[in-house]
């Protein structure tokens, strides 16, 4: 028979997973999803979403999106909102980028999607390891973020163009309008925000020397955002779009000439020589300031994509109970188990 003391361990390891879940589910800030048990979802099933009639099951959509445990919440909301609202959901084919392989976000993603058509690729965060240099967020440090660079050294070789996504989006439109863009011989696609202020994106140590100022001559170069991209990988692939990127990023490391993480690079090497898409696909900044992440309000004009950029995420104000009002709009795509209640209030 066992002892007092054996029993009374037995007992304290029973409790502690229910003291855990406890707290998961009580509003806490959730920085970063604890692990669950593989035999436990922490998501709940997405309906299923079917195509419409006029669908072409050949005609595939690509979308690649980066995957880690502490943006998975997001990245199942994204997922739900572009199926939701697409006519031909099952040509949907999704290509996940990951750092590190977890088994409970991929068990999760199955459990949640299981009619999703996806791969899952590993991006080497050696790559960029030594050619990073410190930014104004933690969050825009980190390796899997500069992965969008290769997006075309690891999706495969038949994949001639891909719609990259970020992780903090949903999608209120059908998502094959923007697809179907026509790049008129660009290399990208994004929605351009030509009255901001170009020149804050890069230090005045980039400014003041000569060979740098000149780098945007011939070009209108205005700001793109990357979170929300339509990439000819075929061309990229044939213009060393990556290696061009990677060169501005070692000058980075010697002389700093910008303060954010990856979104510099891609300015320097295409702002001014891309295709232009209507602002409606890209209402961005909502998550507020980088820096102290105030809450902001939409802009004017139709939307077909709401973009949580910036410092605050939705589903982590949603759990601290001080949402912005415009997490509001994303709340009804949050597919963790804990959230049922915002559906319901």
């Amino acid at each position: 028979m066992a002892s007092a003391k054996t029993r009374g361990l037995l007992s304290l390891l029973l409790i502690l997973p229910l003291i855990t879940l406890a707290s998961a589910t009580t509003g806490i800030r959730l920085g970063i999803i604890r692990k669950p048990s593989l035999d436990v979802a922490i998501f709940r099933e997405a309906p299923a979403f079917r195509n419409g009639d006029a669908c072409q099951p050949a005609e595939k959509i690509h979308i690649a999106m980066t995957l880690d445990s502490n943006y998975l919440r997001g990245t199942m909301a994204a997922v739900l909102s572009i199926l939701q609202h697409s006519t031909c959901p099952e040509c949907i084919e999704f290509h996940f980028l990951w750092a590190r392989f977890e088994p409970e976000v991929l068990s999760n993603i199955k459990s949640a999607f299981p009619y999703l058509k996806f791969n899952v690729y590993r991006f080497d965060s050696n790559r960029v390891r030594g050619k990073i240099s410190k930014s104004i967020r933690q969050a825009l440090d980190q390796p899997l973020n500069y992965a969008r660079i290769y997006l075309a050294d690891i999706i495969p070789a038949d994949v001639k163009r891909v719609l990259y996504l970020d992780s903090d989006l949903v999608v209120v439109d059908d998502v094959a309008k923007l697809w179907k863009v026509d790049l008129q011989g660009k290399v990208l696609a994004a929605p351009e925000y030509c009255h901001a202020n170009f020149s804050k994106y890069f230090t005045e140590s980039f400014w003041s020397d000569q060979m740098f100022s000149k780098t945007f001559e011939g070009r209108k170069p205005c700001y793109f955002n990357t979170g929300v991209m339509v990439v000819d990988v075929e061309k990229w692939r044939q213009g060393e779009y990556t290696k061009q990127m990677e060169e501005w990023m070692v000058v980075q490391k010697q002389k700093r000439i910008y303060h954010l993480g990856s979104l510099p690079p891609f300015l320097l090497v295409l702002a001014g020589d891309i295709r232009a898409v209507d602002h409606r696909w890209n209402q961005h900044g909502l998550g507020g300031d980088n820096l102290e992440g105030k809450c902001r309000s939409l802009h004017p004009g139709p939307i077909s994509l709401l973009h949580w950029s910036g410092k605050g995420k939705p589903w982590l104000r949603l759990d601290s109970r001080k949402p912005c009002t415009v997490d509001h709009l994303w709340a009804p795509y949050d597919l963790y188990r804990s959230s049922a209640h915002y559906l319901e209030e």
